[in-house]
């Protein structure tokens, strides 16, 4: 685990990663645990209810009652407290249209904590505009066990505002036995004539652009004019062609389990989910490096802080992170979640997709963050997927 940290320091830190538009993040191939876990929590009183915005299937879910048990240990831990947990966010931009009037007004969204993608752009932009609340650190013992990777990205370094959900990969997704051998590359999708109209990329500039600036030899956390008009000369040639079927947010992964798409740019987490119904199928790092995003929990102006900073304090505890984390499939933030996981339910604990090793994590890369906000390239790769 520590050389697991160690390596994805030197990637998240270096910028935000992207995710993500229509986008189901989480497990639900299986339920969660049940079982009541023992976590430390600090003497508070909390408001009547607490608020709280995610996407859909991204926490722990028992699907026989139909409840989430990680919010109602919570609830015990804390009796007199409600969790209202709305799964209401399909996108960022769409969510942060419906808050962003309210904000700029200075008025409550109705929400304690929200959890948006680094890699959008529009947590550091919510910072920058005093859009959100500080954590209360002094109500969250268990901050220490984030991950020493995920402490100091560049657009928080303090950890101020923000603090990881989930984290996930960007790759290569492809039906072996449709291909007909061992894809390892992005050159491939691009090129081999076998898969022409059986090629997916996703409406996620960072992803796209990202790993098309790795097949080029580009740095995508450094983006320069040149190595943006390469990618994007390279993808619309790719798309006049043929060669290309369409661009998609995670409805590539029916497509992929149907058969109508032989390889397709991919999220880790989805792939997990799609591998539990169709094992046969691949996710893979390109040669020439993969893109990395993390989701982030926020808690926007007005939101209660301590409140926030309570729960936060209690889903960091790790038999808490290993329960919700034994659902959602995604790239745990939580240190010590894994060895509780190998005890429970180990193949999650050594799936490399879920807990990365030093190989994987050596090939991840972020996407520049100013390039995320500049308004000419955002308009051009609109105009390259045809939104």
């Amino acid at each position: 685990m520590a050389d697991m940290e160690a390596q994805l320091v030197d990637r998240v830190r270096q910028g935000i990663a992207e995710r993500t538009h229509f986008r189901i993040r989480g497990g639900g191939s299986k339920a969660a645990t049940t079982a009541a876990a023992a976590t430390t929590t600090v003497a508070q009183t909390l408001p009547k209810t607490i608020v709280f915005s995610n996407w859909p299937l991204y926490i722990d879910i028992n699907e026989k009652k139909t409840t989430h048990p990680s919010l109602l240990q919570f609830q015990k831990a804390h009796p007199g407290t409600t969790v209202r947990y709305i799964e209401d966010i399909n996108d960022n931009d769409t969510f942060f249209g419906k808050i962003e009037g309210p904000l700029s007004q200075g008025q409550s969204v109705g929400r304690d904590l929200v959890v948006m993608t680094d890699s959008s752009g529009l947590p550091q932009r919510m910072i920058q505009l005093g859009w959100l609340e500080k954590w209360d650190k002094s109500a969250m013992p268990h901050f220490k066990n984030l991950i020493p990777a995920q402490q100091h990205p560049a657009w928080d370094p303090n950890r101020d505002y923000s603090l990881p959900w989930q984290s996930g990969l960007t790759g290569i997704g492809y039906d072996p036995a449709k291909v007909g051998y061992e894809i390892d590359s992005v050159d491939k999708l691009f090129t081999d004539p076998k898969l022409k109209g059986k090629v997916t990329l996703l409406t996620e500039l960072s992803d796209t652009m990202g790993l098309v600036m790795l097949a080029n030899g580009d740095d995508p956390s450094n983006v320069t004019q040149k190595s943006w008009d390469a990618a994007v000369k390279r993808i619309k040639a790719a798309v006049s062609s043929g060669q290309i079927r369409q661009f998609t947010g995670n409805d590539y992964a029916p497509l992929l389990a149907k058969g109508d798409v032989w390889a397709c740019f991919a999220w880790s987490g989805d792939m997990v989910q799609l591998q539990a119904d169709h094992p046969h199928l691949k996710w893979v790092a390109p040669k020439t490096g993969a893109m990395i995003w993390t989701d982030n929990m926020l808690i926007p102006k007005k939101g209660d802080a301590t409140t926030a900073s309570a729960f936060m304090n209690f889903v960091y505890d790790p038999k808490i992170a290993a329960q919700i984390e034994d659902y959602v499939n995604y790239i745990c933030p939580v240190t010590g979640a894994a060895k509780i996981l190998l005890k429970s339910d180990p193949a999650v604990a050594k799936n490399p997709l879920i807990f990365p090793p030093k190989s994987l994590l050596a090939k991840t890369h972020s996407f520049d963050g100013q390039a995320l906000n500049n308004q000419t390239y955002q308009q051009d790769f609109q105009n390259l997927i045809g939104a």
